[in-house]
């Protein structure tokens, strides 16, 4: 028996607010043009047979057949996904990730004073350049 836990509970889909479990946001923010055919049907797979949080565990075998590629297609089809944010996978869980965007981490406040910090500090800070 498999044990399912989540990939990253940090990105744990919801019910979005519009009538569809697939977000709008997939079409509205470009997410879809970020994948082809085999990586969209693989994600509409996904979503269809994940549980509440997003997450299964259909194996390459099983998800061939039913979007009509061989292995090697499941697999170039998740890296894709993989490639696009919108899954985790951690061999044999999938989870299908909310497309909430994770910013990084920046401190509010410059290390030399009470400033704020600046878009330029945040670039050097970012790119490891002197603030």
């Amino acid at each position: 028996m498999i044990v399912k836990r989540l990939l990253c509970p940090e990105r744990v889909r919801r019910v979005p607010d519009q009538f569809s479990w697939v977000d709008h946001r997939l079409v509205r923010e470009g997410h879809i043009k970020r994948c082809g055919p085999e990586a969209l049907a693989l994600y509409l797979l996904l979503v269809t047979v994940g549980d509440a949080d997003g997450m299964s565990y259909y194996s390459d075998t099983k998800v061939a057949p039913l979007l009509s590629v061989d292995e090697g297609g499941v697999r170039k089809a998740r890296r894709e996904l993989l490639a696009a944010d919108l899954i985790a996978y951690k061999k044999p869980l999938y989870q299908v990730l909310s497309l909430e965007r994770r910013l990084p981490s920046v401190p509010l406040k410059s290390e030399r004073g009470n400033r704020c910090v600046s878009i330029g500090d945040v670039l050097r800070m970012a790119t490891g350049g002197e603030s």
